[in-house]
This record gives structure tokens, sequence and C-alpha cells, in this order.
């Protein structure tokens, strides 16, 4: 699922350094006989902490780059970047957002020494009313942001005027990918975002409920009460399966402050019950369901109709689950990066071959626009935004660029439409290498769903650096056959 921190932690301890740097001036102007002025002082100072700024974010940026986990992958770590977090140390905020996005354009190194996109940590970036308008304060950052998401992906984007509308004003990061929290107020009655969790998911197959109707919309309703029935229940049995865990199974985040601090001798089930954990009915496939049930996509006026209420369908049981329970139940738009080659085959073998829905390897995600299907980019991310405020536990957008590093124009008309629309959106370009002929461009996926570079044909994937959105996270593993067949066929919605 992964973790996010946010950047503002870190400006109080650039405001420190800059004060440590102001009397270290002070103190080297006594000893050399240099009467500097007040803002001679002041500006070197500020020079030596842009450098130490600068030196902090490359030691984080390769820290995360050097770990791994048990599974030999990278730690799914996002930075969160809002300027407003913390107000009064806005100045410093933008000083280290600043030095994350420049250090992100220049990328990391791979094997031969070349500097390629990085798929960790994932950068999240707030738009907000002081770096959005052309002439507001914050603007540069902005462009720079545009500058790093055409030549690396990222960062996602975050409209904070969108998540206000439907977050009762408040701001936050979501955890990993997508996974948004539910409003929760501590004991001191404030809402609090930061040292919380998700407890775990089951997702839907849409596509086999609308498959098993039989187009038969009344029994569609029928299986679809009973397969949701059957999801509450499992994720009912993962809740019950944390109880009494001790704090000792992990001491950093139930007894040091990271999640809580219980003592030794407690079990997690303070947090459980408490509703601070989220847990997540998770969907698939609302695009192949609809289609299933009609013969049209969900984006036809029939289809989108259909696809809202199915939609507000899990969002009213979800919110029934969270009113009966307590616990943090919410409606999660599941990344699926495997999990949809998994469906798409179980649904060909139990519903056989169909033209347009089990005849490929892949289920379309969550709500999105179905990959194949021609649409302008602002015409896509109008349509989704209005299934983002019903996927209460977690949702994402994304629009599909060809490899461009000279239109930040056009990008720049992206994001600030992404600003009044979209809660949370990315845009996916490309951004790969070829070790063999030291390409820098868009590697080819073939007809056999194998790499191969278009300039000298090596189709070795150990001498290649693939970076590509497998559905929020980026990968540079490459992925299954499904993924894989469905990030060959998705269209470009800029061009």
């Amino acid at each position: 699922m992964g973790q996010t921190t946010s950047l503002s932690h870190l400006a109080p301890y650039v405001r420190k350094s800059y004060h440590k740097y102001i009397e270290e001036v002070k103190r080297e102007s006594e000893l050399t006989g240099i009467d500097y002025t007040e803002q001679q002082i002041k500006d070197i100072a500020w020079s030596r902490t842009r450098t130490e700024v600068k030196d902090g974010v490359q030691t984080i940026q390769y820290q995360i780059q050097t770990l791994a986990t048990s599974n030999g992958q990278s730690p799914f770590v996002s930075l969160f970047m809002y300027l407003n977090e913390d107000e009064e140390y806005i100045e410093e905020m933008a000083l280290i957002v600043e030095e994350v996005l420049k250090q992100r354009i220049q990328g990391v190194k791979n094997e031969q020494g070349v500097w390629i996109s990085p798929a960790f940590p994932k950068l999240l970036y707030v738009l907000d009313e002081n770096n959005v308008p052309k002439d507001s304060k914050y603007r540069y950052l902005t462009d720079l942001a545009i500058k790093c998401v055409a030549k690396r992906l990222v960062p996602d984007f975050i409209s904070a005027k969108k998540m206000k509308e439907h977050y009762d004003g408040e701001v936050f990061p979501c955890m990993g990918c997508r996974s948004f929290l539910g409003l929760w107020r501590n004991e001191q009655g404030e809402y609090q975002w930061y040292g919380r969790q998700n407890l775990g998911v089951v997702t839907v197959s849409l596509p086999d409920i609308g498959l098993s109707a039989g187009g038969d919309i009344d029994k569609f309703w029928d299986i679809f009460e009973q397969r949701l029935a059957l999801c509450k229940e499992a994720l009912l049995l993962r809740v019950d399966l944390l109880r009494g865990a001790s704090t000792q199974i992990s001491p950093i985040h139930w007894q040091h402050g990271a999640i809580s601090r219980l003592s030794k001798d407690e079990t997690i089930d303070s947090v459980i019950d408490s509703g601070a954990c989220s847990i997540s009915l998770g969907y698939i496939g609302v695009y192949d369901c609809v289609k299933a049930l009609i013969g049209e996509s969900h984006t036809s006026e029939r289809g989108e109709k259909l696809a809202i209420e199915i939609m507000n369908f899990m969002r009213n049981h979800v919110d029934q689950w969270k009113k009966e329970t307590g616990l943090g139940f919410g409606l999660y738009g599941s990344p699926s990066e495997s999990l949809t080659y998994r469906v798409a085959t179980k649904l060909r073998s139990k519903f056989g071959l169909i033209e347009g829905l089990t005849d490929k390897d892949y289920v379309t995600n969550s709500y999105h626009v179905n990959v194949c299907e021609e649409i302008d980019a602002f015409s896509k991310m109008e349509f989704e935004a209005q299934f983002q405020k019903i996927s209460s536990g977690g949702c994402i957008s994304y629009i599909e660029i060809p490899h461009c590093t000279h239109n930040h124009k056009a990008l720049s008309a992206v994001v600030d439409y992404i600003y009044e629309n979209m809660q949370y959106c990315e845009i996916n370009t490309k951004s790969d290498y070829c070790q063999v002929c030291a390409f820098d461009g868009e590697l080819q996926i073939t007809d056999e769903l194998t790499w191969l570079c278009p300039n000298c044909g090596n189709t070795d994937m150990s001498k290649m650096n693939v970076v590509r959105r497998t559905c929020g996270y980026l990968g540079e593993n490459f992925w299954n056959k499904g993924r894989t067949q469905e990030i060959k066929e998705r269209v470009l919605h800029l061009e």
C-alpha cells in the first residue's frame, strides 16, 4: 500500500539551520575583521542553507533508492508537497519543494552512469491559490513541477480547491498511490491525518456481476447486493484477524508514535476500534460492467447514468457499514496492478470468450475510461471527476501523453484544469532508456508483449530502463501479461 510523509515536517529545521548560519557568519565576521552588512549576513546564511537543503534532499532521495523491502522492491514512499500546510514556514517549504523538483528532473544514475527516471519516491504536489494563477507568488514552483512531470512522470497533482469541497475544508495527502482517509477527529476534537493507516482492501469484480446478470438489470442489483454482503464479511474478517495483536509486533508503529504510543503490554485493539483506521471496499471494472449490462461504454448517456448508480450503490453500502460498526469504511478505486490480469483470466474461464469484454488480458481500472477509447484529455478529466467525489476511500485519474519535454504550454493548461476540476490526477508520459544504444525516449511493446528499442532493436529487458505508470505508482520492474497489454493499448489523450 505504501506510506506518505509531508515535507512540511522538515521546514522548521530549515529555519533552525538558517539561524545557525546567521550566527556562524557573524562569528566569521568578527574573526576576519570583515564588516558584513545585515543584508550580506542574511544572504550568506541563506546561501549556506540552500546548500544544506540540496545535500539533505539528495540524501533522502538516495536513501529511498538504495533501501529495499523483503521482496527486493524499493519502499513505496510518497512525499507530500503542500505549501500552505504550515504557513509560518512557507518560505522554507518552498525552498524544499524547489530542490526536490530540481533533483527529480535530474534523475538518478543507472548502471551506465546515465541519468534516468526513478520510480520512488513518489511526489504529490498540491495545487492551490498561491501557486496556480499565473501571477501568484509560487507559480514558479508549479512551472517547475510541469517541467518535472514532462521528463520524469512525477509529480502527481492534488487540487486543494476540490479536496476542500470533498473533505470539509481539509487538505491532506493520500497514503501510497491513492488511498484517502475519511474524516476523523482525535480526542482533542481536531481532524487528524498523520499517524493513521489502512487495515486492508477487498475488491469486488464488477464485470463478473454484470456478466452473471445476463443483461437483466433487476437480477444485477440482487447479485450485487449478495456480493457486497460477502465483501463486508471478508473485510470484517480482516479486522478480526488483527484484533488481539500485541504492540510488540511493530514497536515503531504501535509504541513509539508512528501510529500510537501504547505500552508493551497492550494490544492494538483500541486503535482499531477508535475509527481512525480506514478499511476499504475496492472495485474494478465499472466500464466493463456497464458494457456487459447494456452493450455500451459508460461514457454514453445511458452508460454514464448506470455507472453513477453503480458507484452510489457501493458508496451507500460502505457509509452504512461505517455507521453500523464505527470502523472507517471507505469506497476505494483499487489500483489492481496485477489483479487486473487475474480478474480477466477468471472472467474468460467462467464466461468464455466475449468480444469486447473477455477477449483481453486486463480489466479497466476503477471508474476509468477504457484505455482504448478515443477521448481528449479535458473531456476525460471532466467525465471522471464526477466519480472521484463518490470514491471516498481513494481515487485517481490520469491522462496519457507522448514523450513531451518541450510542450510545457499544453501541460500548463492541463494542470490549470486539474486545479479547477480534479481532486487527484496524474499525467502519464514515457521516460525510457536503452543501455545498448543510449536511446532516450519511448521504448515500444511488441505484439508478443515484449519490449523493443525502436532505435537499435534491443529486446533484452535486462539492458533497458523502462518507467511506466502502472496504475498509480510508477513501475520499473516490468509487468505481467495483462498489465503490459493494457499499457500497450493506452491511447493518447493529448498530442
